[in-house]
């Protein structure tokens, strides 16, 4: 299933009239080239229209863009550009923009071929905040032409995020199970961020699973499930009723999705759904996260926004984990200390029962689930995956609602240790640096619950400016900070 949007940069070069358009023309005909050098053509487009110099070029440059398709823009200023002019064009295109500048090229042209476009980015930045209008601009916005090229590179994942989000429908499973209030938020900033939520109750689920008994497409759905499992097909009984679950979700989705392109899933996983379905939805949530279709344990709706932001930027499966438990004294001294460089409270074991897709595990086995078997019978827990998560690169995240309706943000870059776990479920050995200080003074000081979602690889450069762009205050949008900096309420004479 496609559930992420395709990004298509319309870039738009701008000339103050006082400069010389051929600084422009030439300026955009060399990013254009450098960008399709370097990572080809399919993902930018070049507006020929006109170089915009006035509001009427303007509106010219955005029905060009908007006929060809563009769902995200790029205003390059080629010279000084036209302040007015350049800022209406992201005022009114209907999707993410970013700004960046022409850097000089030669000592040997810097009269007549002097553009000045260094200053006119302070214009720009002036004039887009005068306006109220939000755009992305690089931390250094002035470059070559293959500099800008990688600028408009980078501007691609976090494109792809912001336009999702627009074309998001979050569909919940029933209300948070007891107790677990640390994953209740409320709704009201998903409206300001223009996803749609359809919250229903685990009952509807559950008639149009019973719906779909004796599904045709059971047996053939059966036949992915064991491919996909190979020797870790443990559990073959349940595997007709996971196909029918997994069949269930799958046409709730077409069938509930309305206007919106793309969906993720708020799943309820206990604790009546097993004794009533029974088996745990563990196994079919990692398929359906592993299609690209995010999936969060608990009814967490923020945990599974920010799964679906994750696999935006990433353009890659992700999960959502328990911060979960540490690593005991003998396990770091025996598999981490003097081959790492961490310390044992840089340490923590991440886990959830079994979410975690297959691409994502070392090695996978289908089993019952430990804990619910503690207080149900076994036969009922069947379902979940477990296996240690492949170690390499990873951000460990979150974006979340505040009970008071204020969104805030973590972001900490780590990775995933070649350690095995010697314990169950779908679970690894996570190392982020000074993660002792940012688990005391983050995520315990700014209430963030014990969720977290993990993309597979070093994301927080794109993610800190997804989070900004949609409205996260910079001062609720964290960070592991390095001991060099400490956090407001950390006690300086620990």
């Amino acid at each position: 299933m496609n559930n992420l949007p395709q990004v298509k940069v319309g870039i738009v070069a701008v000339s103050r009239d006082c400069f010389p358009e051929s600084l422009s023309v030439n300026r955009r005909k060399a990013l254009v080239k450098a960008y399709t050098d370097k990572y080809g053509a399919d993902d930018i487009y070049e507006c020929p229209v006109c170089i915009v110099e006035s509001e009427i070029h303007m509106v010219q440059a955005l029905e060009d863009i908007k006929k060809a398709g563009c769902n995200a823009l790029c205003v390059y200023l080629g010279n000084f550009g036209p302040e007015i002019s350049e800022t209406l064009l992201a005022k009114h295109f209907d999707g993410p923009a970013m700004f960046i500048a022409a850097a000089e090229e030669t000592q040997n042209d810097l009269v007549g071929g002097r553009g000045d476009a260094y200053c006119g980015m302070l214009n720009a930045s002036y004039n887009l905040k005068l306006r109220g209008v939000k755009a992305y601009i690089p931390e250094y916005p002035v470059g070559t032409a293959d500099e800008c090229a990688d600028m408009i590179n980078e501007f691609i994942p976090i494109a792809r995020a912001i336009v999702g989000l627009k074309d998001l429908k979050i569909i919940s499973f029933g209300p948070r199970p007891l107790n677990f209030l640390a994953c209740n938020a409320p709704i009201q900033q998903l409206y300001n961020l223009g996803v749609e939520i359809e919250e229903n109750s685990e009952l509807d689920l559950f008639e149009a699973f019973n719906k779909h008994a004796g599904d045709e497409r059971i047996p053939a759905k059966v036949k992915e499930m064991e491919a996909e499992l190979g020797t870790g097909n443990n559990k073959p009984e349940v595997l007709p009723k996971l196909a029918q679950y997994e069949l269930t979700l799958l046409d709730w989705i077409e069938d509930h999705k309305g206007y919106r392109k793309y969906v993720a899933i708020a799943g309820k996983c206990w604790p009546a759904f097993q004794t009533q379905f029974g088996f745990v939805p563990c196994y079919v949530n990692s398929r359906l996260t592993g299609m690209g279709i995010p999936v969060s344990c608990e009814v967490d709706i923020y945990g599974c926004l920010s799964e679906f932001i994750g696999t935006c930027v990433s353009n890659d499966a992700v999960t959502l984990l328990d911060i979960n438990n540490t690593v005991p004294a003998d396990m770091y001294n025996e598999s981490i200390k003097g081959k790492y460089n961490y310390t044992a409270n840089d340490t923590f074991m991440g886990f959830h029962c079994g979410n975690t897709t297959t691409k994502k595990l070392s090695s996978c086995s289908m089993k019952y689930q430990m804990i619910m078997a503690r207080t149900l019978p076994e036969e009922v827990t069947q379902g979940t995956l477990e296996g240690d998560i492949i170690p390499g690169d990873i951000t460990f995240y979150r974006l979340q609602s505040t009970a008071d309706c204020k969104l805030r943000a973590y972001i900490a870059q780590g990775e995933i240790l070649p350690v095995a776990t010697r314990s169950f479920g779908g679970i690894g050995v996570f190392a982020i640096p000074e993660m002792e200080r940012f688990y005391r003074h983050v995520l315990i000081e700014k209430n963030y619950p014990h969720h977290g979602a993990v993309a597979f690889g070093h994301f927080g450069k794109a993610l800190f400016e997804v989070f900004k762009y949609i409205g996260v205050p910079v001062e609720d949008l964290n960070y592991n900070q390095p001991k060099s900096l400490p956090y407001p309420t950390e006690n300086p004479f620990k």
